[in-house]
């Protein structure tokens, strides 16, 4: 069986929450085939709220420990693709970042290894069933490729 292509390709955009702090928006672009596969129908959104500076966003301290956790996710699921990070929302006091999974059990297992090196984290999760990558569609919404060569 040929090994699942997920690409590696991502783009940041920044967008706006309600009160006027500058969202980043974080996507990953050619998904198709990982989509197509009908496997990833879950979607798992596990987010971190955080202390936030008058703009919303993380301290330094907090957005290189966010950066390190979001090295060890990438790592487990390159070599385990039962799960693909397909967006990363960072501001307004929270880090939200978008999976879709096969399986739920499978992924809080590959999670918590993933994480086992750190501290307990103040993370959150939410799942649901999401066959259609609506999440990710609108997602793909946010990209902003006018003016880019």
């Amino acid at each position: 069986m040929a090994q699942l292509k997920i690409s590696n390709e991502w783009w940041t955009a920044p967008t706006e929450a309600q009160n006027g702090n500058t969202i980043l928006v974080t996507g990953r672009r050619n998904l198709d085939e990982v989509k197509a596969t009908g496997k990833f129908i879950y979607r798992i959104e596990v987010t971190w709220t955080y202390e936030p500076d008058a703009k919303g966003m993380p301290s330094y301290k907090t957005s290189l420990l966010m950066e390190q956790v979001r090295e060890a996710l990438e790592t487990c699921f390159s070599k385990d693709p039962v799960a693909v990070n397909t967006g990363i929302y960072t501001g307004d006091g929270e880090r939200n970042w978008v999976f879709y999974t096969r399986s739920l059990h499978i992924f809080q297992r590959k999670f918590n290894e993933a994480l086992a090196q750190f501290e307990a984290l103040p993370l959150s999760f939410y799942a649901e069933e999401d066959p259609d990558w609506e999440e990710y569609a609108e997602l793909l919404k946010t990209e902003i490729t006018e003016g880019i060569d």
